[in-house]
């Protein structure tokens, strides 16, 4: 095992960090916070690196964990995430931009409406890209629970979004 350095492996997992936090209390200042929280407690924890397994890992348990017990505390205000700021083909017109927009609006709004643990799940799986197994890892649950959560959250986000688009607003 590596000895691992603050600088080189912690300091850029900040980024990850931060959207987790974002995915759990949906509030961007909460989540900058969180971040600032969890590199000072991993920070502190220092002497008990060498012990651990994986550094990512243990640092988006104690992220999770710190913005569990905010959104409780604060009992988890609703706000819409911006959309990212991608370039836009010179090919796609204003109208197709527009409803590909709303598309992404809606599907994080119905995100923002799942459980916490199935919200994290998403989050973890479609947004970060990570495996079943550090998904388990980071939420200190199975593989299978893990799979069976994720598989619950599609259907409830595909049912949702046939709902509306079928029925309208």
């Amino acid at each position: 095992m590596h000895e691992i350095s603050f600088r080189n492996d912690i300091l850029p997992l900040k980024d990850k960090l931060f959207r987790l936090a974002l995915r759990i209390t949906l509030d961007r200042a909460e989540a900058e916070d969180i971040v600032q929280d969890t590199l000072i407690r991993v920070w502190s924890k220092r002497n008990e690196w060498a012990q651990t397994d994986s550094i990512e890992a243990y640092c988006m348990t104690v992220a999770r964990n710190l913005a569990i017990d905010r959104s409780r505390k604060a009992e988890a205000r609703n706000v819409e995430l911006t959309p990212e700021v991608q370039e836009m083909p010179d090919a796609l017109t204003p109208e197709y931009e527009f409803e590909r927009d709303e598309q992404l609006r809606l599907i994080r709004r119905i995100i923002d409406g799942l459980p916490e643990r199935q919200r994290s799940i998403v989050q973890l799986r479609d947004v970060e890209g990570k495996s079943y197994k550090e998904i388990a890892d980071v939420l200190q649950l199975t593989e299978e629970q893990v799979k069976v959560n994720l598989f619950r959250a599609r259907q409830r986000i595909k049912m949702k979004i046939n709902e509306i688009n079928g029925y309208g607003l």
